[in-house]
C-alpha cells in the first residue's frame, strides 16, 4: 500500500505511522519548576514526571539526550518543556518492566502544579550535579535503575496541525549517570535484569528480555568504539584509524 500523511487517506481502520517506527525507547522525564513568586502560591516548586514516546540518544562524547513533546489538547506546551526551559534542567529515568503502572499513571493528562510522583505513588530521590541543586534539585524515581542528570541545551519547535501537531524537541547534554550496581554484569548493563519498556504502535508496548549481538565486518577499531559508545577506547585510539 502507498499513502500520504498529509492526507492521511490509509483508509485503514487505525492510523499505522507510529506503528511503523518500533519499538522506541521511554523518555521518563522528571523536572521541577522554577521558584513561584506569587505571594499566595504556598507551594515553593513543582515537580513533574511524565513519559515520552518519542526519546532518543544522539551522542555519546559528550553525551546528549532529546524527546519531543506535542502539544496539549488544549494546544499548549507541555508542563515538562515548560519547567525544563525555566530551571535548565531535567532527569531521565528508566522506564522499567516493574515500573510500567506507575509509567502509565504518569502519562495523565493532569493540571499544572500537580506532582505525578505522588498520582503513581512513586519515592523520590534528588538529582545533585545540576545548576541549582542546592536550593532546587530535581525529583527523580528512585526505584528506576538508570537515571541521567541533564542540562538543557536547546529546543527545536516543529509546526503541526492543530491541536497536537506542534512538536518541542527538547535535548539535553548528561552530566551525571546513575545505574544501581545490582543491573551490572561483568561490567555491563544487564537487559535481562533491567528489564526497560519500549512504545511501540497504538496502545501497545514492548519489554526487552533478550538481545543478541553482531560487530559489523571491516570496521576499524575507532569505529567499532565509537558504534559501542566507549568514549575512553575512542580517545586511546584517536590517531590510528584509517583515513
Amino acid at each position: 500500500m502507498l499513502y500520504f500523511p498529509s492526507k492521511n487517506n490509509h483508509n485503514l481502520a487505525h492510523d499505522p505511522f507510529k506503528a511503523c517506527v518500533v519499538p522506541r525507547p521511554i523518555g521518563w522525564i522528571s523536572t521541577t519548576s522554577p521558584l513561584s513568586t506569587s505571594p499566595t502560591d504556598r507551594t515553593t516548586y513543582r515537580h513533574n514526571l511524565a513519559p515520552f514516546s518519542q526519546f532518543a540518544n544522539l551522542t555519546f562524547d559528550p553525551p546528549y539526550v532529546m524527546f519531543a513533546a506535542n502539544q496539549t489538547p488544549s494546544a499548549t506546551r507541555k508542563d515538562t518543556v515548560r519547567n525544563v526551559e525555566a530551571t535548565g534542567k531535567f532527569v531521565w529515568n528508566l522506564a522499567t518492566w516493574d515500573l510500567r503502572n506507575e509509567v502509565n499513571k504518569s502519562a495523565q493528562q493532569l493540571d499544572y502544579g500537580v506532582d505525578e510522583f505522588e498520582v503513581a505513588g512513586l519515592e523520590k530521590a534528588f538529582s545533585s550535579h545540576l545548576p541549582g541543586d542546592e536550593t532546587n534539585p530535581v525529583p527523580m524515581v528512585k526505584r528506576s535503575p538508570v537515571r541521567f542528570e541533564c542540562v538543557y541545551h536547546s529546543t527545536l519547535r516543529l509546526p503541526g496541525k492543530p491541536p497536537l501537531g506542534s512538536v518541542d524537541v527538547v535535548i539535553g547534554r548528561v552530566v551525571a549517570v546513575y545505574i544501581a550496581d545490582e543491573v551490572l554484569t561483568d561490567g555491563r548493563l544487564d537487559v535481562s535484569k533491567t528489564k526497560p519498556i519500549a512504545r511501540c504502535g497504538y496502545y501497545e508496548y514492548a519489554v526487552v528480555e533478550k538481545t543478541f549481538e553482531m560487530v559489523i565486518p571491516g570496521l576499524d577499531e575507532v569505529t567499532l568504539a565509537g558504534l559501542e559508545g566507549s568514549s575512553r577506547r575512542v580517545r586511546g585510539l584517536s590517531g590510528k584509524a584509517k583515513l
